[in-house]
C-alpha cells in the first residue's frame, strides 16, 4: 500500500539506501515460490527496519511473522556482537526457505527460528528484548502486545506493521471485517496504553514505532 504519490514515492526510494543482494535474491525466490509475496517487508521498509536496528543496537530482538526471512535479515544488522533474534511463524512450509537465506548471511549464529503458534511460545522465551517487530496475524496484535509489554526492556522500542491496514482504519467498519476490527483496537491500546508513547509512520502500510517508558 503506498501512500505517496507514485513518483514522490519512487524519489523517496532511490534516495535511500540500497538493499543488500542477498535479500534481492531472497525477494526474487519468494515472488518464484510463495504466495501472498507482497507480505514482504519490501526494499524500502527493510531500509527502515534496519536503520531502526541500527539506531537501538539491541542485544535481543523479538520477531513475531517470519514470513521467508527478510525482515528477519534486516533486523539483525543492527544487533550487538553478541545479539540474539528470536523469530516465530506458524507456517512450517517456509522454514526450509527461512534456513536457506539465514544460512547463507553472516548472522546464521544469531537467528533462533521458531515454528509455532506464537502465544504458546512468547511465555517460553527466557531473555527480555530491545527490540520486537509485531508484523503477524492482525487479529492477535493485542495480545502479542499484553503479552510481550513486560518482556520488553526500558526504553525498548515494538515496531508494529500494517496499522494502517490499506486504509481501512478510515473507512466505514462492516460487520465482519474482523482484522480491520482488531487493527483499529490495536491502535487505540497503542494511544491510551501509559507504559508506551507511540508514534503512526505513513510508511507503506503504515508502521508504529512505540518506546516503553
Amino acid at each position: 500500500m503506498h501512500f505517496l504519490p507514485e513518483k514522490l514515492d519512487k524519489y523517496i526510494v532511490s534516495h535511500s539506501q540500497e538493499e543488500p543482494q542477498l535479500l534481492k535474491k531472497l525477494t526474487r525466490e519468494t515472488y518464484q515460490k510463495v504466495l501472498q509475496p507482497i507480505m514482504l517487508s519490501g526494499p524500502y521498509q527493510g531500509r527502515v527496519l534496519s536503520m531502526i536496528s541500527k539506531l537501538v543496537n539491541p542485544t535481543y530482538i523479538l520477531e513475531l511473522g517470519t514470513f521467508t526471512g527478510y525482515s528477519t535479515l534486516c533486523l539483525a544488522e543492527g544487533l550487538t556482537e553478541n545479539g540474539i533474534i528470536h523469530t516465530i511463524d506458524i507456517n512450517e512450509e517456509l522454514e526450509p526457505i527461512q534456513s536457506k537465506y539465514f544460512n547463507k548471511s553472516k548472522y546464521q549464529k544469531q537467528i533462533q527460528q521458531h515454528v509455532g503458534n506464537a502465544l504458546d511460545i512468547i511465555p517460553t522465551l527466557n531473555s527480555n528484548f530491545d527490540l520486537v517487530f509485531i508484523d503477524a496475524d492482525k487479529t492477535n496484535y493485542v495480545n502479542y502486545f499484553h503479552l510481550i509489554i513486560d518482556k520488553l526492556n526500558t526504553g525498548g522500542i515494538i515496531l508494529s506493521d500494517n496499522v494502517l491496514w490499506h486504509g481501512k482504519v478510515v473507512e466505514p467498519l462492516k460487520e465482519k471485517d474482523v482484522s480491520t476490527k482488531a487493527v483499529l483496537d490495536y491502535n487505540a491500546l497503542l494511544k491510551d496504553d501509559s507504559r508506551v508513547e507511540s508514534v503512526v509512520l505513513p510508511i507503506r502500510d503504515g508502521l508504529t514505532i512505540s518506546r516503553k517508558v
